[in-house]
């Protein structure tokens, strides 16, 4: 239960980053997520530049630091990431040896792979829940305080109320750039030709499905999602929905119990919507980069995902993805986003999201007096106020001081985002970053089956519940 009274205090603070950023238009305001994951605007990376090297950690001579980090694939944080690797290899002399990659559950399992093998990088970047309690558990990244009883500056330009607590030892250890989001984009075209206005603040699951009868009237998929490939978010937000931020992130204890019961009613929730028609015809074998492609093409509406993917959707408004300057701007205005239709005691602008991952530096790094120093000058770069706002944006930080970004500089949809957590009224944490491994598999790679009715959501639920709690 500690464990989820920490989680819990975190999104409440959460909450007041976030509203405070959005009100002042700093853009630092949180998978996701991040995201999980992260949030991005390429529009920003030549502000890495002018960051100051840090102070407090010099290694002797030139280092090469193998570096693994999500910031990568569609997240237009990679290139923000590039551009600051980049000015801080230049100001030290030092090289990175890149091997980032887009944070999936194939990613999760290489850098677990690497843990154990001992080929893990020098420094992480990567999730700080329950992923991460495996190489924790065995030693092999440092806390914050070990950190510190040697560079005693380390972090301390940050928050740490908003450092958050392993679940493994209540010890800090991944210290955070960029916070994340989860809410729905929204194809304004789409809605406009089925006669179905913009969702708000009190958007509902009743007036939600009234709207999904009115867009596949019209023709259109209501509901981008695959649901054979990646349930993740209809996941979270279908449990969320029967929960309330109270007692979201409470694993059940069985599927008895209310929380148990939640989670089924979750379940059904989306078999509803699937048999209502309200998905993909292919969502059971469709992949997510193609139920994706459906909402960019205008072929599907809504689309529940990450504050990360605002990136993949501008980026699908340039006629070359990796250029910003090619951004049609005309068609970049015809998306939207806005809250997760809410049910029962969850209003829609209580939103999932956090400051979901942070920085490790390993214990293989740390070992090497050469590249201790430099790993911590690396992570002192990342982190600092004048690298964190180029990556936080419409996102949050823990930095203490953040810098006043104009958000002149943003393109449309990131300017409409900031708007949008503005009103948000509660962030909490995805509880499946606490239900991982085969906890999961029954309900996730197991969506087609409950859906279809193959499979009871009971029985699915009952079993991922009984592999937490034997694990």
């Amino acid at each position: 239960m500690k464990k989820r009274v920490i989680a819990a205090m975190l999104a409440g603070m959460m909450v007041l980053s976030v509203t405070a950023c959005g009100n002042s238009a700093e853009n630092t305001g949180s998978d996701a997520s991040a995201p999980a994951q992260t949030t991005e605007s390429a529009d920003t990376s030549g502000s890495t530049e002018e960051a100051p090297a840090a102070e407090t950690a010099q290694p002797a001579g030139p280092v090469e630091l193998t570096v693994t980090t999500t910031f990568a694939g569609e997240d237009t944080n990679a290139q923000n990431y590039k551009d600051a690797v980049k000015a801080w290899e230049e100001q030290t002399g030092n090289t990175i040896v890149d091997t980032s990659a887009t944070a999936d559950e194939t990613f999760k399992m290489r850098v677990a792979t690497d843990f154990e093998t001992g080929s893990e990088p020098d420094v992480l970047f990567f999730f700080n829940g329950a992923d991460a309690n495996s190489f924790i558990e065995a030693g092999k990244v440092l806390s914050l305080d070990e950190i510190r009883a040697e560079y005693p500056e380390y972090a301390t330009n940050m928050n740490e109320d908003l450092i958050t607590d392993s679940l493994v030892d209540g010890k800090k250890y991944a210290i955070p750039v960029n916070g994340y989001w989860e809410a729905m984009f929204v194809n304004t075209e789409i809605l406009d030709a089925a006669g179905v206005a913009m969702p708000g603040a009190d958007y509902t699951m009743d007036m939600f499905k009234a709207d999904c009868e009115k867009i596949k009237a019209a023709g259109y998929t209501p509901i981008a999602a695959a649901l054979g490939n990646i349930p993740h978010y209809w996941w979270e937000f279908a449990i969320f929905n029967n929960q309330s931020p109270a007692n979201h992130l409470e694993i059940p204890e069985s599927v008895e119990d209310a929380n148990g019961q939640a989670w089924v009613s979750g379940m059904n929730d989306i078999k509803e919507l699937y048999e209502l028609g309200y998905f993909p015809d292919n969502t059971l074998s469709a992949t997510d980069d193609e139920t994706f492609a459906m909402f960019t093409d205008g072929k599907a509406a809504f689309l529940i995902d990450g504050s990360w993917k605002v990136g993949g959707i501008v980026g699908s408004c340039q006629s070359d993805p990796e250029d910003p300057s090619t951004l049609d701007a005309d068609k970049l205005a015809k998306f939207d986003v806005t809250y997760v239709p809410g049910k029962g005691s969850r209003k829609a602008t209580d939103l999932v999201g956090g400051l979901s991952s942070g920085y490790y530096i390993t214990r293989k790094a740390w070992d090497d007096p050469d590249k201790r120093a430099a790993a911590v000058s690396f992570v002192e770069y990342m982190t600092s106020d004048d690298v964190v706002p180029a990556f936080a944006q419409h996102a949050a930080s823990a930095l203490k001081n953040a810098p006043e970004v104009d958000p002149a500089q943003f393109n449309e949809l990131q300017r409409k985002s900031i708007e949008m957590m503005a009103g948000v009224t509660s962030l909490t944490g995805a509880v499946q970053d606490l239900f991982q491994g085969d906890c999961r598999v029954s309900t996730f790679d197991g969506m087609p089956e409950i859906v279809t009715g193959r499979v009871q959501a009971v029985d699915a639920v009952a079993e991922g519940l009984d592999a937490y709690h034997n694990q």
